[in-house]
């Protein structure tokens, strides 16, 4: 006879991993609201359309260039190179991730 006991230990990951996920989907959903409060006005910040600035590349194209994911330190220290006209600006390391996160949805 089988023991019980997997089944009550697979139905709570079962329960947990919907909560992961979502939690996952709203740190997008924050850094696609920082990407539009902070980005839109230069960047195209979604799956499609042209940059609002020639020069600023459409955020769903970084990808090809290198790692979303190597930009979290540059975020959160302050991107001073970009585009010619880019501002300066410092995102504190929530929100780094967060727009990061919403980078990578970018990239499917």
């Amino acid at each position: 006879m089988r023991r019980p006991i997997a089944l009550p230990i697979l139905a709570l990951g079962l329960i947990a991993l919907p909560a992961a996920a979502q939690a996952l989907d709203a740190r997008a959903q924050r850094g696609e609201t920082i990407a539009r409060t902070n980005c839109a006005r230069c960047h195209a910040i979604g799956r499609v359309g042209a940059s609002p600035l020639a020069e600023a590349p459409p955020f769903r194209e970084l990808h090809h260039r290198y790692p979303v994911t190597d930009l979290g330190e540059a975020l959160a220290e302050g991107i001073t190179t970009g585009h010619p006209s880019m501002p300066e600006f410092r995102l504190d390391p929530d929100q780094a991730q967060a727009l990061i996160a919403y980078l990578q949805t970018l990239e499917r």
